[in-house]
């Protein structure tokens, strides 16, 4: 009886060698670092009128320098600008499309409505240039940030009409109209989210640059009732601008606050001060990668070395099995002698 039951323990534990695999007795390299996704970067557009030419050049120094944006969030000009780079223009294309720009291709003015913009030249444009892709269709994932009127929150727009999504997040009050969508009405991103910085996290990146080209009360009256209303609205939006940008980890600020929001002749300088200014800005963008990129680093060699940790125990295991069934064998050897 003895010897059937050492038999079947030594049987038992045969099995469990046998789910160790094979030979476990080699010891595990050791772990080096551990392969990790590159840094996701995102830029949050902000809103600022004919000042938006400047996100171009902002892009266009980032793709020279290696820092290509794998994500977008726009709001208002920087929805624009955000919809096109989405789409898999690169800021040389980009910079074509602006300078070919006429103000007639997206200004259709109402007449009998005290001169308000309609905004459906704005959205037949985009969508022009998109090939009528919507949101989702897009080459880069792209967030477009409006205000539902209703209540004042902010709609981070992923799905849908691209130009129709760009266009409420446009809609400066007062100047065009608001957009009804889906039985909800919209108006300029600018109002709740001047630089959609939560956008853009929320779209996964894990490195955000915000471009603020909105405008600040710097003493001097603007010029014109856009200016005016565009002013207006960045001065109330400030404090819960200020709140969004502290939560990327690069701020860029073209030196365009002296462009009209209006002043379509302005934009090639506009688009060298974007240069200019993310240029100044590549030693923080490469610290703040660096950063990410070593805690993704650390992150990944912790969960390589809980991994080895588990694959030794598992090891060590085995190796006491083998020495338990060596011992029942031998035993079970002297029971079968001496019956």
């Amino acid at each position: 009886m003895a010897s059937i039951r050492l038999a079947a323990v030594a049987s038992a534990l045969t099995l469990l060698l046998a789910a160790c695999g094979g030979d476990n007795t080699r010891p595990t390299a050791p772990v080096a670092n551990a392969p990790v996704a590159p840094v996701k970067i995102g830029v949050a557009l902000g809103g600022g009128a004919a000042k938006g030419f400047a996100h171009i050049g902002v892009i266009k120094m980032l793709e020279a320098n290696g820092f290509e944006p794998v994500v977008i969030s726009g709001t208002s000009a920087g929805s624009v600008v955000g919809a096109l780079y989405a789409s898999g223009m690169n800021a040389f294309e980009m910079q074509e499309k602006a300078v070919a720009l006429d103000q007639a291709e997206i200004r259709d003015v109402r007449l009998f409505s005290g001169g308000v913009i309609q905004g459906q030249k704005l959205q037949d444009y985009i969508n022009g240039l998109l090939g009528n892709r919507n949101l989702q269709q897009m080459r880069k994932p792209l967030a477009v940030v409006a205000t539902q009127l209703e209540t004042g929150e902010r709609t981070v727009f992923t799905r849908g009409n691209t130009g129709q999504a760009v266009r409420a997040s446009s809609s400066i009050p007062g100047v065009f109209e608001p957009v009804s969508i889906s039985g909800k009405t919209y108006v300029d991103g600018g109002v709740v989210s001047p630089v959609p910085v939560d956008a853009a996290r929320q779209l996964g990146a894990e490195v955000v640059i915000a471009v603020d080209i909105s405008s600040r009360a710097s003493g001097q009256r603007p010029d014109g009732l856009l200016g005016t209303i565009n002013q207006s609205i960045a001065i109330m939006g400030q404090r819960l601008g200020e709140q969004e940008l502290a939560r990327a980890e690069v701020i860029i600020r073209p030196n365009v606050l002296d462009i009209g929001a209006a002043d379509f002749a302005q934009r090639g300088r506009a688009i060298v001060e974007g240069e200019k200014a993310a240029q100044a800005a590549m030693p923080q963008i490469r610290a703040a990668v660096a950063r990410v990129r070593a805690q993704k680093q650390q992150a990944a060699n912790s969960a390589a070395r809980a991994q080895l940790s588990q694959q030794q125990q598992a090891r060590q295991a085995c190796l006491e099995a083998r020495s338990r069934v060596d011992k029942l064998r031998g035993n079970e050897a002297m029971c079968a002698s001496s019956q």
